[in-house]
């Protein structure tokens, strides 16, 4: 016998549907090359839908028990179906859960293509970010002689009104007066979370100071218990004009 499938899903030999559908789901979610790094990642993740692709197949199944090896050519895939998932910030700072409803074909018995809806759940998971990937597998059409598509849904970030994302840090931009730049301020904001924070501003502020507040960022998915900064920038707002007295007192007082 060549490679064990039922090895590579983690699964007996008397394996149900059911359990070879959620190891194939668990282990695509844990090789995809979009979520794994690992050089082997790729290879481990065509070597998992290989197996998936035999073992929930009861003809090829049945070839492969008793040879282990299947006949005849595999079955043709359909490519995936992709679909944008909009977020807002707050969604992939805290996570979220959505419901996605969907409208597929099926084939009965006859082998006879029937419409039918579901509603998938997918669990956002604090600090995902724009591009990552949720794979449901083979929720397309189900048509004969053809293993159904992947539906993949790619997370979409939708811009804030007053944050934005850079990585794990957020940035948020604040509008001082020339007075408070140079003499400090205190900056009251209100946290995607529901917080509010009060932070002191004691040093100078030049146009391209940033105010970092450690840990107030974005969470880091991989590192759930750590997050990055957050990172003030500032407008300074200049007066229009000044009276001469007004100029001799600040050459008076800069000097």
């Amino acid at each position: 016998m060549g490679v064990d499938y039922y090895k590579v899903l983690g699964v007996g030999r008397g394996a149900t549907d059911d359990e070879l559908k959620k190891a194939y789901r668990r282990l695509v979610m844990k090789y995809h090359p979009d979520k794994n790094p690992s050089p082997q990642a790729d290879s481990l993740f065509k070597q998992v839908s290989e197996a998936y692709d035999v073992l929930s197949d009861p003809q090829k199944r049945a070839v492969y028990d008793q040879s282990g090896e299947t006949s005849g050519a595999s079955a043709r895939k359909s490519p995936a179906i992709e679909r944008q998932l909009a977020c807002s910030l707050e969604d992939l700072h805290k996570g979220a859960t959505k419901k996605m409803k969907i409208s597929r074909d099926v084939l009965d018995s006859s082998g006879k293509p029937t419409s039918v809806e579901e509603i998938l759940t997918i669990d956002i998971k604090p600090g995902w970010k724009k591009g990552t990937k949720i794979t449901f597998p083979e929720k397309g059409n189900e048509t004969r002689n053809v293993i159904p598509s992947d539906l993949v849904f790619i997370i979409e970030e939708r811009a804030h009104p007053k944050f934005k994302r850079d990585g794990n840090d957020l940035v948020y931009t604040h509008k001082i007066s020339l007075v408070e730049a140079l003499t400090g301020c205190v900056i009251q904001l209100t946290t995607l979370d529901g917080r509010s924070l009060a932070i002191p501003v004691k040093s100078v502020v030049s146009p391209t100071y940033e105010e970092v507040v450690q840990g107030e960022g974005m969470p880091i998915t991989k590192e759930p218990s750590k997050k990055g900064n957050l990172r003030i920038k500032f407008q300074i707002k200049f007066p229009t004009n000044l009276t001469a007295d007004q100029k001799a007192g600040v050459q008076q007082l800069l000097s």
